[in-house]
């Protein structure tokens, strides 16, 4: 498998023919600023798919990983996949009807092919540790991180950004793991009470939580300037948890391939197409669902649901990409989502434009002044359509709508995110295909608006109950990036 960064420019320290994925594990981004992908997209046959269903999350997960993973000996990854998807990871208390799934598949209305109904229904993906979708990569991350460490006698020092589940899913991941340490930064006061504690409330001597005085754009900016010097990245050794990290999106390409082959289990048919709805804020989580369409998978649509911060709805709406200023970018009851730029559009656009680097510098220049891009006029936005993506946004009004139908209809609580995505799904519908909305996280951790739009709290694991009372541990500081790299720089020694 070889690697190239979306700007054209890809080192390695050991490998003529480009970077391997545990360098690129480890160095976040690439050298010239830009995001890897592989060269090109490995491909599943129908043959194979249809081969996949009786897989465990942790047989798929090989099957498709290793594809991308060529330079960690195929049993140590079989090793590594089944420490990282087990039941016992993936039990956070919700009661499930099959127990031992870790991405469990809950239809609201099944398909009715008599009456042309494409049928609805959840993905779940919050069952790990945090609560949220963003376990099902970080906890594999963690252990790869490990491994590599371990192989290569090496440390890391993690630098990363959150709107409010990254951050937990990172931190739990890594506490106590050899040759970790994690600094994370965080939007001071734009994050629920609940994602605050589960944070701060860590005392794990390798973790350092950061709040800066911003908006997630600032901490994300904070976070790609300390890895573009470096000089103080080589030093200091800084690597990356977000999304820019490639293995954070080929590990969540799994779980498309899962709800895919779940949702189309009794179809007798491995050519039926699959619609996923995916809330999205940093396009990560959607990016993955891209890669897998690519690679093969009968994804008919991906419907991509924002908040009021609708920059990429946006995009796909018109081709003009603009993302706002941090007094632009609002304060919303699905504050995960509370994201202006993008890093992992990056990616699609690299496709989009039939990878033309040059092309991706010369936008992604315009991105970093403020400017943004306008694709309306070119080539390139007639090509959109052949991706699959469509798009559409929710409000505060929406979200709470959403959760109450959900609740009164099918007995159902889900959280604000997954209600975004639940209302722009459900408007995408058509009778040809399932509409698979990707869970984002659990009720509990945003119990303010529950509590808002149900009149009641959402339960809750026992081991998280009054977690919000935990003394927490948190710097507060400017958004500056020579405050951050000096805090960094102290810890370090």
């Amino acid at each position: 498998m070889r690697y190239v960064s979306t700007r054209g420019q890809s080192a390695s320290n050991t490998n003529p023919s480009g970077p391997t994925f545990s360098e690129i594990l480890l160095g976040g981004l690439a050298p010239d600023g830009g995001l890897y992908l592989p060269e090109s997209y490995p491909q599943v046959s129908r043959s194979e798919l249809e081969q996949w269903r009786a897989l465990s999350y942790a047989e798929l997960a090989y099957e498709v990983l290793s594809r991308f993973i060529d330079d960690i000996p195929p049993d140590d990854l079989k090793e590594l996949l089944r420490r990282t998807y087990t039941a016992e990871v993936y039990c956070n208390g919700r009661v499930r009807e099959r127990a031992g799934e870790i991405t469990p598949l809950h239809w609201l209305e099944a398909p009715d092919p008599a009456r042309g109904e494409g049928g609805l229904a959840i993905l779940e993906l919050s069952n790990g540790p945090t609560l949220a979708f963003k376990d099902m990569a970080m906890q594999l991350l963690g252990n790869l991180f490990e491994y590599v460490l371990a192989k290569q006698r090496e440390e890391i020092n993690i630098l990363g950004a959150t709107s409010g589940d990254t951050g937990s899913s990172a931190e739990y991941a890594m506490r106590g793991k050899q040759g970790v340490q994690v600094f994370m930064l965080s939007p001071h006061e734009r994050m629920s009470a609940f994602q605050r504690a589960q944070m701060y409330s860590l005392h794990d001597a390798n973790i350092h939580n950061i709040a800066v005085r911003g908006t997630f754009d600032d901490a994300q900016d904070i976070v790609k300037a300390v890895a573009n010097d470096r000089a103080f990245k080589a030093r200091y050794r800084i690597g990356a948890v977000n999304s820019i990290n490639w293995a954070r999106v080929a590990a969540q390409v799994v779980y498309y391939f899962k709800g895919y082959l779940a949702a189309t289990s009794d179809a007798g048919d491995d050519d039926r197409q699959v619609a996923f709805a995916v809330p999205s804020g940093n396009f990560g989580n959607i990016c993955a669902g891209h890669i897998a369409r690519m690679m093969g998978l009968p994804i008919g649509r991906l419907v991509l649901a924002t908040n009021e911060n609708d920059v990429l709805d946006e995009f796909f709406r018109t081709g003009v990409y603009r993302p706002r200023a941090t007094a632009e970018t609002v304060a919303t009851s699905s504050p995960s989502m509370d994201i202006s730029k993008a890093s992992n559009f990056e990616r699609f656009v690299f496709d989009l434009v039939g990878r033309d680097p040059t092309v991706i510098r010369a936008l992604w220049s315009a991105v970093d002044a403020g400017c943004g891009f306008d694709l309306s006029g070119t080539p390139f936005l007639a090509r959109l359509p052949e991706f699959g993506f469509v798009s559409g946004r929710s409000t505060h009004a929406d979200r709470l709508a959403t959760i109450r139908g959900a609740f009164e209809r099918y007995g159902l609580m889900i959280d604000t995110h997954t209600a975004d995505g639940l209302k722009v799904g459900s408007e995408w519908r058509t009778a040809e295909m399932p509409m698979v909305i990707l869970e984002t996280a659990l009720p509990a951790k945003f119990e303010e608006t529950m509590v808002e739009a149900l009149g009641r709290k959402p339960e809750r694991p026992a081991a998280l109950h009054g977690i919000e009372k935990l003394p927490q541990r948190v710097t507060v500081m400017d958004v500056s990036v020579e405050e951050v790299k000096r805090f960094i720089a102290r810890q370090l020694g």
